[in-house]
């Protein structure tokens, strides 16, 4: 996949957050600085004279200060003793405190590569309606590159930052946030008060269990897609914590956790030779464009097969092909997500 450049807009927003970010760190040799100039201009403009320099203004003088630091300075030497040492100090403190604050400051605004952390911060940031993937290993690298081939914006959080996955999650132009995702605070970083959805994928059922419960206390609507290994203790957190829940080989899941992160619904997926087919349920919305549609056209067209048909509470596991549509009938549908990809956007409706 090729790389993905950053919207102009996001990393405009970016920056200007890790600007705000270093200020804070820097806020006192930088405040010092301006106070510096602005004090030593009172002072000369109070207390400089020379025969050959009529009164300065006040802005004179601290543009005089500010030339002292930089430049060596404008004007003829004072004839006060004390203003004579004052030349010779200012321009020590004044590069003392450009040392220690504005320099650094500048370093570290420009060098990205010395600050990756606290750059991904600020890339996640700008994102809204994401999905949120925990766990950048074989299987996370495979969810996100699907959730980018569904137009999807995604941030992901791995607590090893040497994972040898998480580099090609990057040059995909995906922050990836460093830390535990079962702290708040991780997952508070890469935006999961502003998600849509958040994929829990490492390699251990109780951290994904965790971050999912933590997920749900910082946004309590937040989509939740877990990963279990263990079929039955799947089944019992499905019902326990309203989480749809996809699991299957690394294979299988990626695909089918990503479709899952978008909402489509799926309950089962599995292979049959190389294709990969999902069972899924869906409401149909009241602007739906599947409004008004007949079940054997839907399914000529799309090459999908509805296995369920429910509508006022009465539910039909053989329903007539010539049924048609209406707001609020839910369907479960056998079909590849492409299929899923377009009856979603269907489903949409009309807006």
């Amino acid at each position: 996949m090729a790389h993905r450049p950053y919207p102009w807009k996001r990393y405009l927003l970016a920056n200007w957050r890790d600007v705000r970010v270093l200020f804070r760190q820097f806020y006192v040799p930088l405040g010092l600085f301006v106070v510096s100039i602005l004090l030593g201009g009172l002072l000369f403009d109070l207390l400089y004279t020379h025969a050959e320099v009529q009164g300065l203004t006040y802005g004179e003088s601290v543009y005089a200060i500010f030339s002292m630091i930089f430049f060596g300075g404008n004007l003829p030497f004072p004839q006060q003793w004390y203003l004579r040492i004052f030349f010779f100090v200012m321009p020590i403190i004044g590069l003392g405190l450009i040392a220690q604050g504005i320099i650094n400051f500048g370093v570290m605004l420009f060098n990205k590569s010395a600050r990756e952390g606290e750059w991904q911060v600020a890339i996640a940031s700008t994102y809204r309606d994401h999905i949120v993937v925990a766990g950048i290993g074989r299987l996370g690298l495979r969810i996100v590159q699907q959730l980018l081939d569904f137009g999807e914006d995604v941030v992901g959080i791995e607590i090893n930052p040497d994972s040898e996955f998480v580099q090609r999650v990057l040059d995909l132009k995906v922050p990836v946030i460093f830390g535990d995702a079962t702290r708040p605070d991780v997952l508070k970083k890469a935006g999961v008060q502003q998600a849509s959805s958040v994929v829990t994928c490492t390699e251990n059922d109780m951290t994904n269990l965790e971050i999912a419960i933590v997920a749900r206390e910082v946004q309590e609507h937040i989509h939740v897609v877990l990963r279990m290994f263990d079929h039955d203790m799947a089944q019992k957190v499905a019902r326990g914590f309203k989480i749809p829940t996809a699991f299957s080989t690394s294979a299988l899941a990626a695909p089918a956790f990503a479709r899952a992160a978008t909402r489509s619904d799926i309950t089962h997926a599995f292979y049959v030779g190389d294709q990969l087919l999902n069972v899924s349920e869906m409401t149909v919305s009241r602007d739906s464009n599947l409004v008004g549609q007949r079940l054997c056209d839907l399914e000529g067209e799309l090459d999908f097969t509805v296995i369920l048909h429910s509508r006022e509470g009465k539910v039909d596991l053989h329903p007539d092909p010539q049924i048609q549509l209406q707001a609020g009938d839910r369907i479960c549908v056998f079909a590849s997500l492409d299929v899923l990809n377009r009856l979603a956007r269907l489903n949409r409706g009309k807006a």
